[in-house]
């Protein structure tokens, strides 16, 4: 996948493209019908494919104060999309300029002068440019005055009626039910980042863990996980059972919270290396121990419960819903 950072002077083989246009925060299931619908309008067309979204998302722009909300940060982001057939991307940056910029201007902007896009596909709710003045109306308007074909996928709905979208995904990891947020998905929700040292408390008790930052990240309930556990290394992922507490670790007196890992069965040292963390199962609320030896009990309690969940999930299937 080829990955833009600037509209201006996008090369000749992008220009009349079917272009899908949105957020995308999670690339789940509604988004991906939104490219899908892209997709199959650039190969009616002999087009190429390519997809704009946003970062900062305006959120963050918008409401700095707030806390985490986002579902997939970047790099996350560009993995899936490029996992679905996505061509080119461009990464606009949301900033004072951009979110000033009126509703025909961000037409002109990305649509006619960046693209020249034979068919622009969007969700059923896009809004767009200052003031969210912008919509799927004057996006009719305007394809019918530019000359280019304009798609807008109504909601998508899972068998129970619920719409797969942001929202309701995160209401699903807030709530501890990381297996509504994966229905919803399409996979399991996964955090990622660098390996970093902590105080090593796992390893004196016997569960040596691996501590990854989740600042970025919307915060789920704070607990322990069964996981997959992917470690990557030359571009290539080998995937572990394992059990995740995502909390403050209250039993040491911590505030901030993070994800700390534990693979079963596994040695290697990966401090500094990239890890994701599929949540599959909430197993526990988080709680204050009250020593090291109950702790211990309680991991190791905690591992056998994972272990035993995640027995059941095929690799395979994990492999196929990641990578």
């Amino acid at each position: 996948m080829r990955i833009f950072r600037h509209v201006a002077g996008l090369p000749d083989f992008v220009q009349n493209s079917s272009v899908a246009i949105g957020n995308f925060d999670g690339v789940h299931l509604g988004h991906q019908a939104v490219i899908n619908e892209a997709a199959m309008n650039a190969e009616k067309m002999g087009a190429p494919l390519s997809v704009i979204t946003f970062e900062p998302h305006p959120r963050r722009f918008f409401r700095p104060q707030e806390p985490a909300f986002q579902l997939t940060p970047l790099r996350s982001k560009v993995r899936r999309l490029e996992s679905i057939g996505v061509e080119q991307l461009l990464v606009v940056h949301f900033d004072d300029e951009t979110s000033q910029l009126t509703h025909d201007q961000f037409v002109d902007t990305f649509i006619k002068s960046g693209f020249h896009a034979k068919h622009v596909t969007v969700g059923y709710d896009f809004v767009f440019g200052a003031g969210r003045s912008g919509d799927v109306a004057y996006l009719r308007e305007r394809a019918s005055l530019d000359g280019f074909g304009l798609s807008a996928v109504e909601p998508v709905k899972e068998a129970g009626g619920t719409i797969y979208s942001s929202t309701n995904i995160r209401n699903c990891l807030s709530d501890g039910n990381p297996a509504g947020a994966a229905q919803l998905l399409g996979r399991p929700w996964e955090v990622e980042g660098r390996v970093v040292r902590g105080d090593q408390r796992g390893r004196q008790i016997g569960f040596p863990t691996a501590n990854i930052s989740i600042e970025d990240y919307v915060e789920p309930a704070l607990g322990v996980y069964a996981v997959w556990v992917g470690v990557e290394e030359g571009g290539v992922t080998s995937w572990h059972m394992g059990c995740a507490n995502v909390g403050r670790r209250p039993t040491f007196d911590k505030v901030d919270v993070n994800c700390e890992v534990y693979i079963f069965d596994f040695t290697d040292d990966i401090y500094d290396k990239l890890l994701r963390v599929a949540l599959v199962e909430f197993i526990r609320p988080e709680k204050k121990f009250d020593g090291i030896a109950q702790l211990r009990e309680q991991i190791a309690l905690d591992s056998h419960d994972a272990r035993v969940l995640l027995e059941g999930i095929g690799l395979d299937d994990l492999r196929r819903v990641h990578d």
